[in-house]
């Protein structure tokens, strides 16, 4: 009887210890030693129009399987620094040349995974309803961000205020490669993308290039407000990046491919009214 009891609790010790490695080997689908990916995943974004867009997905990713958690952010840098060390898994913000830039001064090992819409850039003014008004040596304030200068500067020259070097890239383009400037319009890149609103608001003398999300939670209509509007065909394509080792993660090329169903493109389309655009992967 007693070697019964034992060989039955050495039994039971065994299938202890097999039900606690599979326990601890279980990772619910989460990206783990065994490689396995997660079913959930956690997206930094900006408030507006990102954040907004996200919360429409999230229905449809359940669908398949996947829970979304959602950080929220109200400026361009801090998406990058917590997805490179890992507190996000990726993030919907930013646009590529944006990207490329923070990945050559921060080091970062992004990846993009797709497109996604367009916010075109505009140019406000309290003062000046268009144009023709806008008096010599006017201020024009855009973001501090490199990045989008050479949107900026591109959209004036198109608008015949500027003309820019023949010699560069566009998208590198800055106030030093300016040739001619009829106007003498004067530039301020001093302020971060999220105060340009506040400089808007506050200064009545001057001209204002505002990102779209910023200038839709100001409560500036772009397509109404703007007396400059970037065009549907922008380089500037708003992409979901994650870290490279991420780039085959399946949940989060699911997401993007739900971001680019039509049931969030038309989303886009009457939430935005011309505001924001999808692109479904054309402009990448």
């Amino acid at each position: 009887m007693k070697k019964i009891w034992t060989g039955a609790l050495a039994l039971l010790f065994v299938l202890v210890l097999a039900a606690c490695g599979s326990s601890e080997n279980d990772t619910s689908g989460s990206e783990e030693e065994g490689g396995e990916e997660s079913s959930e995943i956690k997206v930094g974004a900006t408030s507006v129009p990102h954040a907004e867009v996200l919360e429409e997905a999230k229905p449809l990713l359940e669908e398949e399987g996947i829970t979304l958690t959602i950080e929220e952010y109200q400026d361009y840098i801090l998406p990058n620094k917590d997805l490179s060390e890992g507190r996000i898994d990726a993030n919907y913000f930013q646009t590529i040349p944006y990207l490329e830039v923070q990945e050559e001064e921060n080091g970062y090992d992004f990846v993009n995974l797709g497109g996604i819409h367009i916010e075109p850039i505009g140019v406000y003014s309290q003062k000046y309803d268009n144009l023709e008004d806008i008096e010599e040596g006017t201020t024009l304030v855009m973001s501090r961000s490199v990045s989008t200068h050479g949107r900026v500067l591109s959209l004036l020259e198109k608008e015949g205020l500027i003309t820019l070097d023949e010699s560069v890239e566009k998208v590198e383009a800055t106030v030093d490669d300016i040739v001619e400037n009829p106007k003498n319009i004067e530039f301020d890149t001093g302020v971060d993308a999220a105060g340009l609103p506040e400089v808007y608001k506050r200064e009545e003398n001057v001209l204002v290039a505002i990102n779209t999300n910023y200038a839709i939670e100001a409560g500036l209509v772009p397509k109404e407000d703007a007396i400059i509007l970037e065009g549907t065909n922008s380089p500037y394509v708003n992409v979901v990046a994650a870290q490279s080792k991420d780039e085959d993660n399946e949940a989060l090329n699911k997401l993007v491919e739900v971001l680019r169903s039509e049931e969030i493109q038309n989303f886009i389309k009457e939430e935005y009214d011309g505001a924001v655009v999808p692109v479904s992967g054309e402009s990448e």
